[in-house]
């Protein structure tokens, strides 16, 4: 090895301790944030509004254990107060004229899409190191995230005080990882998990849900399928651009008018919901690739989950099949996925009861 060769090394070396020395950090430190939920109601300083929203994350975390199958464990039974807006920011990262993502591999995760910081300004700096190696870049920040059952993950004040039947699907869908995770295949894990999510909150709200908290969180869903399906008709139109046969200026100059119609068409979107203004986050930062580059991966296979949920019935079966499924290779899995019908019409479906009662 040449000494430029080995200096190159062990600086890549040194990053990448770095960037695990902060996630560890970072992990306990929210580790040691953490509090029984029983601990925060006894204590007299706890206001009204955070007792209700802890008592209510309580009744969905026995809900998710007792009527559909999720794991049994300390995850959501703690609770952190964190000073700050987002538990940590990821960096996406693309080629400036590619929708491919930039992977980056983990022990436990696999190869993901993104890389996590607890701290923003390392996020930026990161970010700043990738641009000036010419890729599109977005630092996104993140609510929430499952360590997958490596440790008890905490209810935050990132997303405690979202609404009850929100709530309710962060922690459905966080769950799910703990059930079924396959390293490197982020469509099928995620997908996996928002089947769940969708499933668990139709029931919940059968269960405890009021008129008004049905009609909010129809009114949520709706304005998620249509910010979602605005952002993939201009994925496609990217897509199409970068595949055409013509010269990167051209490309260039697409993909910036590309940028300017969504943000206009976003406008429209939202003088549609009444002004509603909780996706303007997304255009924080100026529009790139990054920012679409995963956008697909959470939905690709949900209809196919459900159609599965749907067949065999109860979640407990559905979970068994779905971790046969994990199994197989990637191709594998991913034709079974594609075989399975879709437009039968949905179905009723038995949860999954313990012998404990709900409260």
């Amino acid at each position: 090895m040449s000494a430029a060769a080995g200096a190159v090394a062990l600086l890549a070396s040194c990053s990448t301790l770095n960037y695990y020395s902060q996630a560890a950090q970072g992990q306990l430190a929210l580790l040691s944030d953490a509090r029984p939920i029983d601990d925060w109601l006894a204590d007299p300083a706890t206001n009204t509004s955070l007792r209700h929203r802890l008592e209510t994350a309580r009744q969905i975390r026995r809900f998710a254990v007792q009527q559909m199958g999720l794991p049994d464990n300390d995850s959501y039974k703690n609770y952190a107060a964190l000073k700050r807006q987002y538990v940590l920011w990821n960096v996406v990262a693309t080629p400036e004229l590619s929708l491919k993502p930039l992977q980056w591999c983990f022990p436990v995760a696999g190869c993901v899409n993104y890389r996590g910081y607890y701290s923003k300004e390392d996020a930026q700096a990161y970010a700043k190191q990738l641009r000036a190696e010419g890729r599109d870049v977005e630092i996104g920040g993140v609510s929430a995230y499952s360590t997958l059952g490596w440790f008890s993950d905490p209810l935050i004040s990132t997303f405690i005080n979202y609404p009850d039947a929100e709530l309710a699907r962060l922690i459905f869908h966080e769950l799910a990882h703990q059930v079924t995770y396959v390293q490197g295949d982020s469509r099928f894990n995620e997908s996996f998990a928002s089947a769940v999510e969708e499933a668990g909150v139709e029931l919940w709200l059968e269960r405890f849900g009021n008129p008004a908290m049905r009609e909010g969180y129809a009114r949520y869903s709706a304005r998620r399928k249509d910010f979602l399906a605005l952002l993939l008709k201009y994925r496609k139109e990217l897509e199409r651009t970068y595949a055409a046969i013509v010269p990167d200026e051209e490309k260039r100059i697409g993909k910036a008018r590309l940028f300017i119609a969504l943000k206009e068409e976003y406008q429209v979107l939202k003088a549609n919901w009444g002004g509603y203004a909780g996706y303007d986050r997304f255009f924080a930062e100026p529009l790139s690739n990054a920012h679409l580059a995963s956008i697909a991966t959470y939905n690709d296979y949900v209809p196919a989950f459900r159609a599965m949920l749907r067949d065999e019935k109860n979640f407990g079966a559905f979970y068994r099949k779905v971790n046969r499924l994990a199994k197989l290779d990637k191709t594998a899995r991913q034709h079974a996925l594609r075989m399975i019908d879709v437009t039968a019409p949905p179905a009723n479906y038995m949860v999954q009861r313990t012998n404990a009662a709900m409260p």
